[in-house]
């Protein structure tokens, strides 16, 4: 099974870019900008990856990221994970990435699209790796500031694919950010949200009633509405669960406990994704290899998973289709 996950051609809809920051490279960017972290060692900053909820992880997530300031970090971070990844045989990432947490410290959004920018490009010449641009904002900054930075990416808008909504969820509902996303609709890009992990079924229909998501991720919590899975099932939209993160954050004390087998049985459309690698214990591969082992999934299974995530992939038709050849081949 481990062979055949390895080389199974995978794809992931759920990655924050910032959250695939491994400590050896913070460590190595710290130094090349002269920064002092908080931390002596690799193994310090290691120790600190245990996070008793949303909060606590966003809280070291913001200060690990402090270290990215110029393009070539920008672009050293993502070419970092895409060749990791690619090393793990996934094919395609749709990319989240968090402008506002840039330009709150001062970084210009030029700086992170053009390194961001520039690693995709690379990427998909060199790695035989697509990748998908998701420009998230924060749910926990006011709308204003959001809609002000969109205006402001109107430059790059034709680089993305869609836009995100992310952060800590808790009392922050998706309808808080309507204007914003009802803009987005109308320059022509989908739109996402992360919805039902720490907040409450209710919080996936706002995405799906007043944002107009068409993706749902996490979504973990619709099972506390039988109203939400019918729908979701009804409509096939896409979950982009991310179960090592669920754990980690403690929305499951462990992985044999996480509502995925369940998902799948209620014939909803599912997907697996690391959601921040660095921070919560491995890359796509290491979340196949731990639901292979919590839930005793055979092959068919992780077919499935990777089938529904090749359908919602944002890439174009012919990627799609040879991804879709080589799935079947796998």
């Amino acid at each position: 099974m481990h062979e055949f996950l390895r080389q199974l051609p995978k794809v992931e809809l759920h990655l924050h870019i910032e959250g695939s920051l491994e400590p050896e490279l913070m460590f190595e960017l710290a130094q090349r900008n002269n920064i002092k972290l908080p931390y002596a060692t690799v193994e310090d900053v290691k120790a600190a990856y245990q996070f008793d909820d949303l909060q606590g992880f966003l809280n070291l997530y913001y200060q690990g990221m402090d270290v990215l300031r110029n393009k070539q970090d920008f672009y050293d971070l993502a070419m970092d994970y895409f060749k990791r990844a690619r090393e793990e045989g996934v094919v395609h990432i749709d990319m989240h990435f968090d402008p506002q947490a840039h330009l709150q410290r001062g970084v210009p959004l030029e700086v992170v699209m053009a390194g961001l920018l520039q690693a995709k490009d690379d990427a998909e010449k060199s790695l035989d790796l697509s990748v998908g641009m998701i420009m998230a904002f924060l749910r926990d900054r006011p709308e204003d500031e959001a809609l002000h930075v969109f205006e402001q990416a109107a430059p790059y808008w034709k680089f993305l694919d869609a836009i995100g909504l992310d952060s800590a969820e808790r009392d922050n509902p998706p309808s808080k950010f309507q204007t914003l996303f009802a803009r987005a609709k109308d320059v022509g890009l989908v739109r996402v949200a992360h919805a039902g992990e720490e907040g409450p079924a209710d919080y996936i229909v706002e995405a799906l009633d007043i944002l107009d998501v068409q993706r749902i991720d996490h979504g973990v919590r619709c099972l506390e509405s039988d109203a939400v899975i019918q729908r979701l099932r009804e409509q096939q939209t896409v979950l982009t669960v991310c179960p090592l993160s669920n754990v980690s954050l403690k929305v499951v004390e462990q992985l044999s406990d996480h509502p995925l087998p369940r998902l799948l049985s209620e014939g909803l459309k599912v997907t697996i994704s690391s959601d921040d690698p660095a921070y919560f214990g491995g890359g796509l591969l290491t979340n196949h290899l731990a639901c292979a082992e919590a839930f005793g999934w055979d092959e068919d299974v992780f077919r499935t998973l990777n089938r529904h995530a090749i359908e919602e992939a944002f890439t174009t038709e012919a990627r799609r289709e040879l991804l879709m050849q080589r799935l079947m081949n796998a």
